[in-house]
């Protein structure tokens, strides 16, 4: 009987329409559950009609895709294959590309005092031809652009110390981001290097710091220029301190301990 069940669902499953099957693609991919999804597009109290092929998408919520998540209506109907488009300042793609002579991706490098500068110079291709590029011959580091940055201050510590630097993959859209990963987050004021999570409120996102005496912030889809996704890192000075400066350390620390309870007695 249940493998007679199981048949009978593939076979309903294949003579959905498009539509059905990428709506619920969406709200799988967004990791909502079919009410709180439905809450969110104003649909009643859930999706299972939607999704199960016996009710359309109301343009009110083929809109609510649009503005909340990027969704391309055309794909939405199976009419595309190009499932996000750039509405209210969704798109985050670089705005200069760098590339070698046999026309292939070079990775620039942004150090601090540029990085200072970056914002307000992203799209100055004269100023680009300042810094410094390099390649990776490595198989990660095909078919997509990354940028190399040099990251600033403690925040990130222990993962990401003072004066590393973060290599970024570019990311073109924020709807293509995913929670508790690395991003290079480009501002129009600052250069960022923080964990992202998303928020239930798509036009906005929470910037985490490794440390943990930073608190998190709070930034606008709209004020991202870039965004980077963060895969690999540059560390310089790994044997300071060493394990036996650390242990001497703390055979130090103990010994004063031990005299202080002394003296106590």
């Amino acid at each position: 009987m249940e493998i007679f069940q199981y048949i009978v669902y593939l076979g309903m499953d294949n003579n959905l329409s498009a539509e059905a099957k990428r709506f619920k693609k969406v709200r799988e991919e967004q990791r909502y559950t079919q009410q709180s999804f439905a809450e969110l597009l104003g649909l009643g109290a859930s999706t299972v009609d939607i999704e199960r092929g016996k009710t359309k998408v109301p343009g009110y919520a083929v809109m609510q895709l649009l503005k909340q998540f990027q969704i391309n209506p055309l794909w939405l109907f199976g009419e595309s294959f190009k499932q996000y488009i750039t509405v209210n300042g969704a798109d985050v793609s670089p705005k200069v590309i760098t590339l070698n002579e046999d026309n292939t991706d070079a990775i620039v490098l942004v150090n601090q005092k540029a990085a200072a500068g970056y914002p307000h110079n992203i799209q100055d291709v004269d100023w680009y031809q300042t810094l410094p590029v390099f390649n990776l011959p490595l198989p990660q580091y095909r078919n997509a652009t990354y940028r190399g940055f040099q990251v600033e201050g403690d925040s990130m510590l222990p993962n990401i110390r003072p004066n590393d630097w973060v290599l970024g993959r570019a990311v073109s859209n924020v709807v293509e981001a995913s929670d508790d990963r690395i991003y290079i987050v480009v501002l129009h004021d600052s250069v960022l290097v923080k964990k992202l999570h998303k928020l239930s409120d798509p036009s906005k996102i929470k910037l985490i710091s490794f440390n943990e005496e930073y608190l998190p912030i709070e930034v606008n889809v709209a004020e991202i220029q870039e965004l980077w996704q963060v895969n690999s890192k540059l560390t310089f000075g790994l044997d300071e301190p060493t394990n036996s400066n650390l242990l001497m350390q703390l055979q130090k620390s103990m010994e004063e301990l031990k005299g202080q309870i002394t003296k106590i007695k």
